[in-house]
Parts: structure tokens; C-alpha cells; sequence
């Protein structure tokens, strides 16, 4: 597998990476997943969603991709009525968000290591806490 393009995350003002797809868990919830082309091997699942973190709620704020028939994916068209945030009331676990050096590349997924992710735990949509994990095999210091 190759690795994959991120999701974007919109945390407390700025942009990062998001190495977690939310979005396929509403699809599991529902029994219903739209079928997106996939335009890139980078990019499997088709589309790529903006999120936001705004007052301790996870937030779908944007998606770009096309359907299958090479229509557009927007916000509106997954969910009627939602053309500017949907509220992700469906997501619950974990959501990675990697920070500072690039220490490991893995051609798979998500799976390269950073310096340390910001590892942000959500339940029903609501952020619950937020940690740091080092994954420097020093602990952080850089005395390598």
C-alpha cells in the first residue's frame, strides 16, 4: 500500500495533518458509502476532508474528491442541508495529528513515524483529552 495523502485538521488556528479518516466511520455507522474515485494511489479512499476542532467538537468543515461518475464531492451533496459544518457525532477514538521530524518513512498508509503526534482521544464527537506521545527512541532529549 502507499502512503496517503492526510486529511487536514484546523487546530486552535492552524492547519495541520491528520493522519485519521473520521469520515469512514459515519460510513460504517450508516451501512452507506458513496463510491469515490480514486484519482491517485496516494489517495485510496477518494476524497479528502477539512476538519475542525471548535469549542471541544470535532467538525467536518470541508471535503474535496469525485464520485465514481466524476461529479464533485461536496459537503452538501454527503449531507443535505450541511453545505458549511457538519457536527461528527459519529466519530469516537482516537485522532492522530503527527508533529515535528520525520524520523521514519513507511511506504504504507499512515504508518511513518513522527518526532511525536499529538494524539487527540473523541467520544461521540466531543474532545475528551489531549496528549503528546514522543517517539524518539531517546525520549525526546536528542542526544543521538
Amino acid at each position: 500500500m502507499t502512503a496517503q495523502v492526510s486529511e487536514t485538521l484546523f487546530l486552535q488556528g492552524q492547519k495541520v495533518r491528520l493522519c485519521e479518516a473520521p469520515l469512514n466511520d459515519y460510513f460504517a455507522l450508516t451501512g452507506v458509502a458513496p463510491k469515490f474515485r480514486a484519482e491517485t494511489t496516494a489517495c485510496w479512499r477518494g476524497y479528502v476532508g477539512s476538519w475542525e476542532i471548535k469549542d471541544s467538537r470535532l467538525y467536518l468543515i470541508g471535503i474535496g474528491g469525485s464520485y465514481e461518475d466524476g461529479s464533485p464531492v461536496t459537503l452538501e451533496s454527503l449531507f443535505p442541508g450541511f453545505a458549511k459544518r457538519v457536527f461528527a457525532h459519529w466519530y469516537s477514538g482516537t485522532l492522530r495529528v503527527p508533529q515535528g521530524e520525520l524520523l521514519k518513512y513507511r511506504h504504507m498508509g499512515w504508518a511513518s513515524t513522527f518526532e511525536c503526534d499529538l494524539l487527540i482521544e473523541v467520544q461521540d464527537g466531543l474532545v475528551k483529552s489531549m496528549q503528546v506521545q514522543y517517539n524518539r527512541d531517546d525520549g525526546g532529549r536528542g542526544d543521538e
